[in-house]
């Protein structure tokens, strides 16, 4: 199972890159902004398809979708000059309070 775990970090972390350069390409029309976004959404779902043996596909999402979200937002914050709003830090406080409660509290078997 760790293994897995592994898998799905490398699947956060290629997210996060590729999300954030999709930002810099420009709605691709920059070039390599462009083939990073496509490269690391490709390593993305395969880490992603790597974890998934082990871990059910409800809590790879919740935990990939939620710790990129973070993520993109600290980058979006230090990055971009982007500022969330009262309502966004409550949404995404809402994401985080969601995943902590998943993988704390889940039952959720395997497979």
């Amino acid at each position: 199972m760790g293994r897995s775990y592994l898998f799905l970090v490398l699947a956060i972390i290629f997210e996060i890159i590729a999300t954030t350069f999709l930002k810099k390409s420009d709605q691709f029309t920059k070039l390599w902004p462009s083939i990073f976004t496509v490269l690391g959404y490709i390593a993305a779902f395969y880490c992603l398809s790597l974890a998934l043996r082990q871990i059910p596909v409800g809590i790879a999402y919740a935990v990939w979708s939620g710790v990129g979200i973070i993520f993109i937002t600290i980058i979006g914050i230090v990055v971009f000059k982007q500022t969330p709003d009262l309502p966004a830090i409550v949404g995404i406080s809402l994401i985080v309070v969601g995943v902590i409660v998943i993988n704390l509290f889940s039952k959720m078997g395997g497979q």
